[in-house]
């Protein structure tokens, strides 16, 4: 009897270690309507959301675009380096995913400061510098405010100016998880250990993709 509920329990765990396995995941954002032509017969289908073409400044000035991701999984956030609310939290916990994969050819991560007035590239580089950022695997951003907004909307991110807001802007806690093709497969809460230890598994599934 007791040979039996050993094996059953076995079975169990092994069927659950395959489900894990198996767990893939969804790609999120709006799914737009396209039309094709297919022998001759006009076809109306919806097409995975794709973060749009993009070109910022690094903390070294270098021009990062799509093509400085292309193939890659990368990680996407809003920040502003004078934030004294949720910033220094989500830093913090993106410093353990920065140190797990620093020097990965696989990962990349940008951070796009909305200040887009005081957060030049000098300021990025100070920033960086005091948190022992390197630009291998770490891209501090900054562009025009426009740019900075339809990104965010690229990505399901809250960033804007407001005045009501601490330090002057409204910006999300959370950050995004982008595939090798750019679509966005996760979306984690930066201020919360445990989204992030989330995170860091999901990076581990898509690597494995």
């Amino acid at each position: 009897m007791k040979t039996g509920l050993a094996i059953a329990l076995m079975l169990i765990l092994l069927v659950g270690c395959d489900q894990q396995n198996k767990r893939t995941l969804p790609k999120l954002g709006n799914r737009p309507l396209v039309e094709r032509v297919v022998d001759g017969k006009t076809i109306v289908d919806t097409v995975d959301h794709q973060v749009a073409d993009f070109a910022f400044r690094n903390q070294d000035s270098t021009l990062i675009t799509e093509k400085t991701v292309a193939g890659k999984i990368y990680l996407a956030d809003f920040f502003f380096t004078s934030c004294f609310t949720i910033c220094p939290k989500v830093k913090k916990n993106m410093k353990r995913i920065y140190d797990k994969y620093q020097g990965s050819p696989d990962l990349l991560i940008l951070s796009h400061s909305i200040d887009y007035r005081y957060d030049t590239v000098g300021r990025l580089a100070w920033y960086a510098d005091k948190f022992n950022i390197k630009s291998d695997n770490w891209h501090l951003l900054t562009g025009s405010y426009d740019e900075l907004l339809r990104m965010s909307y690229q990505y399901l991110l809250t960033a804007k100016e407001d005045d009501e807001a601490p330090g002057g802007f409204d910006h999300s806690g959370s950050i995004a998880l982008i595939d090798r093709q750019r679509h966005i497969r996760g979306m984690y809460d930066g201020t919360d250990t445990a989204s992030v230890n989330q995170l860091m598994l999901d990076i581990e599934l898509l690597l494995q993709e």
